[in-house]
């Protein structure tokens, strides 16, 4: 039987990578985004690869109901869920005299209450399908930098969060796992990625990360993975 993933912020960056490559394996996939249009524009995109494979919802990682919806959606188009890949997320960088509350709180509710919200909105499919938790946390998440407290703080967060869940979860047949990257070539940060990036880890290979993971024997559960540039600049 075709598997079926979610993958929320699936319009780019490591999302859509993730995306791509599960589409490659043969897989059906779902994705989320915050605009009709950019939805459409990548369920297209993924669609040129295996026609039919993908859907897509406009959903934002703080709304809970949202999250209900995007799982509800897949399990009518599907019949199931045997991935949700956590990944919304957003970064503000700023002193902590400089930092706004709005920022604060946008950080946190996106990287570290929206994979709470998409958790407990896919749980039940998971358990049934006996599926896989993957959520996307940071390098961010173990090593603290300047200007980073409110990110730092959302990805910690995410962290201890993912792991606490794996426990919580492993006897029901649902496993856990945090992939925790540096840098990457995404949009991240309002950055456009370019030729200059080529040393930095690519979406693709957390995709291929996420598939290798699926393909994983039963028994083994690899639940916290740090991932960097091999050679960094």
């Amino acid at each position: 039987m075709t598997k079926t993933a979610l993958i929320t912020g699936g319009t780019k960056g490591i999302g859509y990578g993730v995306a791509e490559v599960l589409v490659k394996e043969g897989m059906n996939v779902a994705i989320t985004g915050r605009t009709q249009e950019t939805v459409e524009e990548a369920v297209a995109s993924l669609n040129q690869i295996r026609a039919g494979a993908a859907i897509g919802f406009v959903s934002d990682a703080r709304d809970f109901s949202s999250q209900q919806a995007a799982v509800e959606g897949v399990l009518r188009q599907w019949g199931q869920l045997d991935v949700l890949v956590a990944n919304a997320g957003i970064g503000h960088f700023a002193s902590i005299e400089n930092l706004t509350l709005e920022q604060w709180h946008e950080t946190i509710d996106v990287n570290l209450t929206g994979v709470f919200y998409s958790t407990k909105a896919a749980l039940a499919a998971l358990k049934a399908s006996q599926g896989y938790l993957i959520t996307i946390a940071s390098l961010a998440g173990t090593n603290f930098f300047a200007n980073g407290s409110a990110y730092n703080a959302s990805k910690f967060g995410l962290v201890g969060f993912s792991q606490a869940v794996m426990l919580d979860v492993r006897n029901a047949g649902v496993k856990v796992t945090t992939i925790m990257p540096g840098s990457v070539a995404t949009y991240f940060n309002n950055h456009t990625p370019n030729d200059a990036d080529a040393w930095k880890i690519q979406p693709e290979d957390i995709g291929q990360m996420v598939a290798d993971l699926l393909k994983m024997n039963p028994r083994t559960l690899p639940s916290k993975i740090e991932v960097r540039p091999t050679t960094p600049k």
